[in-house]
């Protein structure tokens, strides 16, 4: 008998991000910083704002791009979580438009996921801590990046 993990749509980040700011060119290696304003966090499990002052690090070497995120959300009871997010984008030819429902959650011809941690003390939140995700991102528009989280079950 086989097993396959699944997913639970827990919630969505929609990050506002400003203009990128490029620090370096290294062997083969371009190194920039796109810092994060603000945004929303929606779904069934939290709900809240993403804090300005984060940001997002990349090192783009030919087409792969890896990303490492830190930033911090306070969810609508005040608690404040620490997350660091992990992961790729790249050209993926073959990567179909994929949809959770009616909602777009992935755009075709791109590879861009994410493996973010979640660190709190806040006991309705410790659960974020304390779970393995998956984040499938989008852009929307230039200003924008959008994060659905999904929990490995």
């Amino acid at each position: 008998m086989s097993f396959a993990p699944a997913l639970e749509f827990v919630f969505e980040i929609r990050a506002q991000v400003s203009e990128t700011l490029h620090i370096g060119h290294g062997d083969g290696e371009i190194t920039e910083f796109t810092p994060i304003v603000g945004g929303s966090v929606s779904g069934p499990r939290l709900t809240g704002k993403v804090l300005a002052g984060g940001g997002d690090w990349s090192s783009t070497r030919g087409e792969i791009c890896e990303l490492e995120a830190r930033y911090l959300v306070q969810a609508d009871d005040g608690s404040v979580v620490d997350i660091v997010n992990r992961g790729f984008y790249h050209p993926d030819p073959d990567s179909p438009d994929q949809h959770d429902g009616d909602v777009k959650v992935s755009e075709a011809g791109h590879y861009y996921r994410t493996s973010p941690v979640f660190r709190t003390d806040a006991p309705a939140h410790r659960w974020l801590a304390e779970t393995v995700f998956v984040g499938l991102a989008r852009p929307d528009g230039d200003d924008v990046v959008v994060i659905r989280m999904y929990a490995v079950r």
